[in-house]
Formats: C-alpha cells, structure tokens, sequence
C-alpha cells in the first residue's frame, strides 16, 4: 500500500470502532495550524488549508467512503469556507508582515464595539439561516452543526484580523462540537476538540497579554518612559 492510498483507505481501532487515518492526520494539521496561529506565523494558514482538505472527506461519508454512520455536512461545509478564509487570512498576514519587515504577522488586539455588534448579529444570522439547510441534507444534529460552521468561519476572520476575542469563539465551538462528534463516532475529532479548547485557553492568555503590552507600547506616556 503506497502512502496515498493508506491515506485514503486506511482505519485504525480506537475503543473497538474503526477511525479513518485521515481523520486523524487532518487533525495533526489543524492543531500544528493552531500552535502556528497562537505563535503568529504565516505557516498556519498554509497548514491549516491541508488538514481542511482531509477532513473534508472524512465529513462526507455519502461521497467517500467512512465508517460512521453519520453525515456532518456542517462540518464538511465548514472545511470548504475555512479553505477560503484561509485564503485570506495568508494573504492578510504575508501583507502585514511585509509591511513591518521582522516583526509579527500580526499585533494582538481586542474588536471595537461595532466589530463585537457585528461578530454576534453574525453569530445568530448565520446559525439561523445554516440550520434548515442542514437539516434539509439530513445533516446529523442539525442545529449545533449549523452552530459550529458559523462560529468556526467567525473564528478563522477574527483570527485573519488578529482579534483576541477569536479564541473565545473557538471556546465556544469546541465546547457544542465535542460531545456532537462523540455521539457521531467521531473519536478523533472529538480528542481534538478537547485539545483545541485546552489550547484555545492558552492563545487567549497569549495574545490578551500581548496585546496588553502592544497598546500599553503606543501610550505617549511609555514611548517617552523608553525614549
């Protein structure tokens, strides 16, 4: 068997149930992704954008063949858009960090008022509308599926434009998809989750103290302090 096709096809036991390969490298590199983005480097965006393309076949068991029972087409959907966001979200960075030569691709910041407005009337619109389509797929616990595909694709803008705020979003959908992909069988996913929210814990502290430290920089008081 090439590595290709153990890609594909190969399943490993995990609690007496088969567990796609794929499933688990997809979520190898989304967490790597995550450790990139809490350290602020490009490379997340890249790495995240091939775990997005593996799990993307995991979630779609009515088109590639899986072992759950279960179609998540929410979060298979969520794959395709975090693929896009992605998209901008490496160029928005690459920019940043080509404007400001050796420094971060990104400075840490809380959203104004109008982006926290904006970030929950999204929130609510956009699980709303998501809610009957997946239902009308048949996706599997429709509503918090639609949850954890808005709250994921806000989660990966916020993260684009450097707010702090992102990692309670993704909190927050760690915290429906866990015991959604454990009722699914899927294991792996689940782990993930579990990982992701440990992790998210500790981007929040990280990037609230480096922003912290970035606008406390910007104060006339301290530039004079360190002139």
């Amino acid at each position: 068997m090439g590595p290709l096709s153990w890609l594909l096809d190969a399943q490993v036991q995990v609690g007496g149930s088969p567990v796609l390969a794929r499933e688990i490298v997809g979520n190898a590199f989304g967490l790597v992704s995550a450790l990139l983005g809490l350290r602020r480097l490009v490379w997340a965006w890249p790495v995240g954008m091939v775990g997005n393309a593996l799990l993307l076949t995991v979630f779609l068991g009515g088109v590639f063949a899986t072992p759950q029972e279960h179609d998540l087409y929410g979060q298979a959907g969520r794959q395709v858009f975090f693929f896009a966001v992605s998209v901008y979200g490496w160029w928005r960075w690459q920019s940043n960090r080509r404007a400001d030569a050796g420094q971060a691709a990104v400075v840490p910041r809380w959203a104004t008022g109008r982006e926290r407005l904006m970030l929950l009337l999204a929130a609510v619109v956009g699980t709303a509308a998501a809610y009957p389509v997946l239902k009308a797929l048949g996706s599997w616990g429709p509503l918090p599926d639609a949850w954890i595909l808005t709250g994921s694709l806000l989660a990966t803008y916020g993260m684009a434009r450097g707010w702090v705020e992102f990692w309670l979003l993704w909190i927050a959908v760690d915290a429906v998809g866990v015991p959604l992909l454990l009722r699914g069988g899927f294991y792996p996913s689940a782990v993930m989750y579990l990982i992701y929210g440990a992790l998210c814990a500790w981007g929040f502290a990280a990037w609230w103290r480096t922003s912290r430290a970035a606008a406390l920089a910007r104060t006339p008081i301290y530039r004079e302090a360190v002139a």
